[in-house]
């Protein structure tokens, strides 16, 4: 049997339009009233996720064209999400490729276009942006063609239609010199190109659960595409993973099915339809979810593990309590479970104790977000520096993350990019010009070398070079790399800092601080100019005597502090450095607040 639906997902590179796509179709396909007011980009719900625009979380939306209901699921396009991206692709029957006119496909695009290849989904290309100034689509359509090759694409695959587009606008044509007038093209080319999902409904049922959310109301939330049969409020199910071994039973309290950006109650759902049940405790991503009488698993991509992680601790700085209203570690321990049990892509341990707690993720941006959130619920905490997590290869050596990077940059600094990457044990796989003066470099490096690049990388640059990455493969331990090269100049009293001492302490290095910032002892307020850590009184005011003479009372002038991210700073940390996160504030500081606290550990360490 055959639906009046189609199953879509869209997939691209970070920043190439996906999100803005969503809006105009929704808006040209009569979901909004005339006069409702409509955010921008309007499935980046979460506030992280607006600031930054990038997508975290996968989301399903639909539309209605000519009487047929679409399915779009619009999924994250850094590769810290891709978790989510790989299996969200089981949902759909047909996939949106969307590549930049000016950048061509991205190592995301690639990524997730393998899967899509693999699962024999059927590929819309659509060249996005082109009416950019350095757009240049007839070169990026051919480096698609190229990549589908590359990727093993069948001759059916290989047959893909093109269109282009400018999501922001709200147009798609099919040739370039075609009148640009609205998105319908590529409505029609989806009803057209994509098949209906072919089901079963005298199957009994069985659905695959691909997402997971929590509501404040309905508690777990799990979304998924219903493979066989249909279900009804209040049937009785069972859920068991993919060995086939039981997890739980239960009814389904609540089933909805995706209207737009909102979510519909419905009393049926149908097979071939993707849709959101409420009413199961234990049940998780990669899960089947069905009849009583169903015995075998749905087939499904097993989840990732994560490579790499952090430690989060309590906030035990003399300024502990000031900023949040969240500081215990019951509560971090509550909150960092909660999002454990919602999001599959991490993962959660704890000390004996109870009150370390270490958490795994599949990169520096996935784990940064979970502590803003977390900073901006209320919590205060203390962060370790990142470190990648190790295997034992099949000959028992040990076996590390690497990565893809694919690095464009002005020709005249490839020669520094290529060098800071050899010193990171980085490997050049292909090095090609791009064109208007760009080259384009591919190297395979260790996780734990890219930790901290990014930075030096856009100094080295001078901004304008554009650096991807995407996790490879575990390989054999590279080696030693180098970490940091400035030690840190810590405050030695606690106060408030002073300009004057500022001012005279400026030739010792870079400072983080400016005049009136409180500081601490044990903090780092800036970065040595040399190698070792340096004490530093940044409290010391100017003496004051009743004598004045003329040119003493001149305005210092201070070199205005270098101000950091999160990210930039977790990754900035060494081993003895902790990163202190409260609601109002970020401060780097050592492990060890105490001088001679300090000097132990580095004997006992020697």
């Amino acid at each position: 049997m055959t639906l009046k639906l189609r199953n879509i997902a869209i997939i691209a590179h970070v920043d190439h339009g996906k999100t803005t796509l969503i809006d105009s179709l929704m808006k040209q396909t009569g979901m909004f009233r005339e006069n409702q007011n409509v955010d921008e980009r309007l499935m980046d719900s979460g506030d992280l996720e607006k600031e930054r625009g990038i997508t975290i979380l996968a989301k399903p939306t639909s539309i209605v064209w000519k009487d047929v209901r679409i399915n779009i699921i619009d999924t994250p396009g850094h590769a810290d999400f891709g978790g989510e991206v790989e299996r969200v692709l089981g949902m759909a029957d047909g996939v949106i490729i969307l590549a930049d006119a000016a950048e061509g496909p991205m190592p995301q695009t690639k990524f997730v276009l393998g899967k899509a290849l693999a699962q024999n989904l059927k590929p819309i290309v659509v060249i996005n942006k082109v009416d950019r100034h350095d757009a240049r689509s007839d070169e990026v359509v051919n480096e698609v063609f190229d990549l589908f090759v590359a990727l093993e694409a069948s001759e059916e695959q290989l047959d893909f239609p093109i269109l282009y587009a400018a999501g922001r606008e709200g147009w798609c044509i099919e040739k370039l010199d075609d009148p640009r007038e609205n998105l319908y093209p590529l409505l029609d080319l989806i009803l057209n190109h994509v098949e209906e999902p072919t089901v079963d409904l005298l199957k009994p049922f069985a659905m695959l659960a691909t997402l997971l959310d929590a509501d404040p109301y309905l508690g777990r939330c799990l979304i998924g595409r219903v493979i066989n049969g249909s279900a009804k409020v209040n049937d009785q199910v069972k859920s068991i993973n993919l060995s086939g071994r039981q997890i739980e039973t239960g009814r389904l309290t609540k089933l909805f099915t995706f209207r737009g950006a909102d979510r519909v109650p419905v009393d049926e759902v149908t097979a071939g339809d993707i849709i959101c049940i409420a009413g199961l405790a234990v049940t998780s991503v990669a899960d089947t979810i069905c009849n009583p009488e169903v015995t075998e698993p749905l087939v499904s991509t097993p989840i990732d593990p994560p490579t790499m992680s952090v430690t989060i601790t309590v906030n035990d700085s003399p300024f502990a309590g000031t900023d949040g209203n969240r500081v215990t570690s019951t509560l971090i321990r509550e909150r960092l479970l909660a999002e454990a049990e919602t999001n599959v892509a991490i993962t959660f341990e704890e000390n004996g104790q109870k009150d370390a707690f270490e958490i795994g993720g599949r990169g520096e941006l996935q784990i940064g977000v979970l502590i803003e959130q977390m900073r901006r619920e209320g919590f205060e905490l203390s962060v370790s520096r990142p470190r990648v997590l190790y295997k034992v290869g099949e000959n028992g050596a040990r076996t590390e993350p690497i990565e893809e990077v694919i690095i464009d940059v002005d020709d005249e600094y490839t020669s520094t990019v290529v060098d800071g990457m050899n010193q990171r044990k980085g490997e050049m796989q292909d090095m090609r010009a791009s064109g208007a003066g760009k080259t384009r470099l591919t190297f395979l490096a260790p996780s734990r070398g890219l930790i901290g690049y990014q930075n030096k990388f856009l100094t080295d640059t001078k901004g304008t070079g554009v650096l991807n990455r995407l996790f490879k493969k575990y390989d054999n331990y590279k080696g030693s790399i180098v970490g940091r090269k400035y030690g840190a100049l810590i405050s030695t009293d606690t106060g408030s800092a002073a300009a004057y001492a500022i001012f005279n302490l400026q030739d010792r290095g870079t400072m983080f601080i400016g005049h009136q910032t409180k500081v601490y002892g044990g903090m780092v307020v800036g970065e040595h100019s040399r190698d070792n850590d340096l004490e530093i009184n940044v409290l010391k005011g100017k003496q004051l005597t009743n004598v004045r003479a003329s040119g003493t009372d001149e305005a210092v002038k201070l070199t205005p502090p270098r101000r950091m991210s999160l990210e930039e700073m977790m990754a900035y940390i060494n081993e003895d450095e902790l990163l202190e996160v409260t609601p109002k504030n970020l401060r780097l500081r050592k492990r060890y607040l105490s001088a001679i606290d300090r000097k132990r550990d580095r004997k006992s360490k020697s």
